[in-house]
C-alpha cells in the first residue's frame, strides 16, 4: 500500500517537525525529493484519509505560560460557528472545538486559553464572554502538564 517514500514521509510526520521557515522543504531535503512531491502525497494521504491532520503539541509551561485554561461554554446549537469563529480571534485561545453535550453536561465547546498568570486567563475569559454573549461557561484549570507524544509510524 506504501512505497519507500510514502513511509518516509508519514514517519517524519509523527515526529518533531524542525522549527524552520519550510519544514515540509526541509522533509523533501532530508529524503531527497521535491517540497512539491512532499505536499503533493500529504495532500493524496488526505484525500485518502489516511491522514486527517497535521498538529502541533505546544509545551505551553517550556515557553513561558504557567497557567491553562480549559473553558467550557454551553453555546446555542444556531449560534456554534459564530460563536467559534469571535473565540477563535483571541490569540490567546490555542484550541476551539465542538462536543457533544448530555443532560448532566451541558458544554459543547472547549475552548484552552494559556498565560502566564490565573489572573490573565480570566481576563481572557471575561473578554470572551462579553464578545460572545454572555453564554455560560466553567473554567477547568489544569493542575499538572502531562505527557504529550505521537504515535510514531514505521
Amino acid at each position: 500500500m506504501f512505497d519507500i517514500i510514502d513511509k518516509a514521509i508519514i514517519n517524519k510526520l509523527s515526529g518533531d517537525i524542525s522549527l524552520v521557515e519550510e519544514p515540509y522543504k526541509k522533509i523533501a531535503e532530508e529524503l531527497g525529493i521535491t517540497e512539491r512531491e512532499v505536499l503533493n502525497r500529504i495532500k493524496e494521504f488526505q484525500d485518502k484519509e489516511i491522514i486527517r491532520r497535521i498538529g502541533a503539541i505546544l509545551y505551553h509551561r517550556e515557553v513561558g505560560y504557567k497557567w491553562n485554561a480549559m473553558v467550557v461554554w454551553a453555546v446555542p446549537q444556531d449560534s456554534i460557528e459564530k460563536t467559534a469563529s469571535l473565540m477563535c480571534s483571541f490569540k490567546e485561545v490555542t484550541h476551539c472545538y465542538e462536543r457533544p453535550t448530555c443532560s448532566s453536561w451541558p458544554y459543547n465547546i472547549f475552548t484552552m486559553i494559556h498565560g502566564e498568570s490565573k489572573k490573565q486567563c480570566e481576563s481572557i475569559v471575561k473578554q470572551i464572554y462579553e464578545r460572545v454573549n454572555s453564554y455560560d461557561y466553567k473554567i477547568l484549570y489544569s493542575l499538572r502538564e502531562l505527557k504529550k507524544s505521537s504515535k510514531k509510524y514505521f
